[in-house]
């Protein structure tokens, strides 16, 4: 429960900044995804339910009712589980929005073409058009995919939300495929993940809130 009473400082500090709170599986397995949620939404936070889900359809179903039913805003799906499975979650997520995984940030074109044949670039617009025909309302994609997307007029109402978003004075630790904020906004993003680059900032540009009011500025120049 230390890792619970530890998020409190954070959501405190950045509700007011911030429009949602991305719980991933680090936490949601360290202390179970009801608590984590329910501490969120008692903080004031609205909550990003990073579960991965990949299963089989019947399973995905489940789970999905089980996470949407505890009001959370957003829920993911792994494209790999296919369109069925996606098609299952979209029947029965409610009030929720479900946002379906595309390919992994932190995999290049070698990685990608090892594990799925394909270049992310080819399976990002595979799985969008999936995504879109199960019902779901957004992907989730690296922001270098975000301009080839934003060619096709199908997308457009897609929410299209991007992790391996790194301010310039930040590293891109894990993620090959990165952005700055200003840069993927332009290309068409329409909510940005952005974690380590808040939760740990760099010494040079002070706490969380800094990092956030840094971010927040060089968003307010597109």
């Amino acid at each position: 429960m230390d890792a619970l009473v530890k998020t409190t400082s954070y959501l405190e500090a950045l509700s007011p900044y911030v429009g949602c709170f991305k719980v991933g599986l680090e936490l949601m397995h360290a202390v179970g995804t009801p608590q984590v949620v329910q501490h969120v939404l008692r903080h004031g936070g609205q909550v990003f339910a990073d579960c991965k889900f990949n299963d089989i359809p019947n399973t995905v179903r489940g789970a999905s009712r089980a996470v949407a039913e505890m009001g959370v805003r957003y829920f993911t799906v792994h494209a790999s589980s296919g369109i069925e499975a996606i098609k299952a979650a979209s029947e029965i997520k409610g009030s929720s929005k479900l946002l379906v995984v595309t390919v992994l940030t932190s995999l290049d074109d070698a990685a990608s073409e090892k594990i799925f044949g394909n270049s992310p670039r080819n399976k990002v617009v595979q799985f969008a058009r999936e995504a879109l025909e199960a019902g779901a309302d957004g992907i989730i994609c690296s922001p270098q995919e975000l301009e080839l997307l934003g060619q096709v007029s199908d997308f457009s109402s897609l929410l299209k939300i991007t992790p391996g978003v790194r301010p310039d004075w930040a590293q891109a630790q894990d993620q090959k495929r990165t952005l700055t904020p200003k840069e993927a906004i332009q290309a068409g993003a329409t909510h940005l993940v952005i974690g380590r680059p808040i939760s740990n900032p760099p010494r040079g540009i002070g706490s969380p809130v800094d990092a956030v009011q840094a971010i927040l500025k060089e968003l307010s120049e597109v």
